[in-house]
């Protein structure tokens, strides 16, 4: 007999996402869940018995905030040695391994353990997937003990000199496959009326904040992979809560905004100047790819999108595909830290190689390293379980 859970679950699929709906041709058509099902099932195995960690388990000392505030420090910022007392000053692109990382540590495992245990339930069906999901979900989001609470008043901090920047906001980046994977899960019987309705309206109070506090704002205006980062996050958070104001305003920031990053060429120039410039020019084209994804419609495939002058989505994505294909071509100047370890494998790749039928691109995506260990690797390749983003996402 069919179980009202998975007749609710074929019916999703009848109810296409955006993204779903859009052309694709034969060559550049993948099966993502039964191509990565061995490590989508490796992975879910492995955090079955995880217990939920969030930010009450690790007090921030430093942190004006209280117990349940989500608190992280500045990456590059260092004590002085000319007045050790002092604010610390920026180091680029050297991260300090003395900040409190405990928080962001915390999210980036519930970022990864998540989408994991979706990505097996789609496949397997097996329940015990979806409940140990339910389970991170309620005690980040629901329980009020270990809550955590819907701003980042508190991220990226720096001591003597600011308490909480706007530029924190990146951290929650690790929140937009988290809500993807929950979308799947509101249609199953596993998350009650009431959790979904609390996990809904966490995510409705932190898009508030995000798109009305100062920090969310000024974000929101940064010109490099920090706006591109909160329209994002505003998109995908929008769609999960129905907010198709925010939605709006999100295609505006992307055809107004994002795309006006680029070079004519496709380059970020903002991104090339820093010193990892590797780096973050794979990253902001792997979380502008991921906003196409999100706020692409039938009517308005963003994808295709281009300013007068030709800048867009396939200049971008061109100008990085050779560097992908072989980083030893790469004209510009080493990453400081980490270079060695990338590439890995891009979502940018296989939305485009599906959006702009071009093979090529899935190919390459195919070969490269789809799960690397090095921490900042990890925490800059937010979309790791791409099975969730292929296939019609529940509405």
């Amino acid at each position: 007999m069919l179980t009202r859970r998975h007749f609710l679950l074929n019916a999703s699929a009848c109810i296409l996402a955006p993204t779903a709906i859009l052309a694709e041709n034969e060559s550049t058509h993948l099966n993502v869940a039964e191509f990565d099902r061995k490590r989508i099932l490796a992975a879910a195995d492995k955090y079955l018995n995880e217990p939920p960690m969030t930010v009450t388990a690790k007090r921030a000392t430093r942190s004006t905030g209280d117990e349940h505030d989500y608190f992280s420090e500045g990456d590059y910022w260092w004590p002085d040695p000319d007045n050790p007392t002092g604010p610390y000053i920026r180091k680029d692109g050297f991260s300090n391994p003395d900040n409190f990382n405990d928080h962001r540590d915390a999210l980036i495992r519930l970022s990864l353990i998540v989408p994991a245990l979706v990505a097996a339930w789609n496949l397997t069906k097996n329940d015990a997937y979806a409940k140990q999901a339910v389970a991170h979900l309620r005690a980040w989001f629901i329980t009020p003990a270990t809550r955590m609470n819907p701003n980042l008043e508190h991220a990226q901090a720096i001591q003597g000199v600011s308490a909480g920047r706007g530029i924190g906001v990146i951290d929650t980046l690790q929140l937009v496959e988290v809500v993807r994977a929950a979308s799947f899960l509101t249609i199953s019987d596993l998350l009650g009326a009431e959790d979904k309705a609390a996990l809904k309206k966490w995510f409705a109070d932190y898009l508030t904040w995000l798109t009305e506090s100062k920090n969310g704002m000024l974000e929101r205006d940064e010109k490099n992979n920090h706006g591109t980062c909160w329209t994002l996050q505003a998109a995908e958070f929008a769609r999960f809560t129905k907010n198709d104001a925010i939605i709006t305003f999100c295609r505006h920031q992307f055809r107004e905004k994002l795309i006006r990053q680029m070079n004519f060429d496709g380059a970020f120039p903002l991104e090339l100047a820093r010193a990892k410039p590797y780096s973050y020019s794979l990253f902001n084209l792997d979380v502008m790819a991921t906003t196409c994804e999100v706020l692409s419609t039938p009517f308005e495939k963003l994808w295709d999108y281009q300013l007068a002058d030709g800048r867009g989505m396939r200049s971008a994505i061109a100008f990085m595909y050779p560097y992908i294909e072989s980083k030893a071509k790469w004209p510009y100047k080493a990453d400081v830290e980490y270079f060695r370890d990338l590439p890995v494998r891009s979502p940018s790749l296989i939305f485009a190689a599906r959006a702009l039928q071009r093979p090529e691109y899935l190919t390459l995506w195919k070969r490269l390293n789809p799960d690397p260990t090095v921490p900042e690797i990890i925490r800059n390749y937010p979309i790791r379980q791409p099975a969730l983003w292929t296939i019609p996402v529940p509405v």
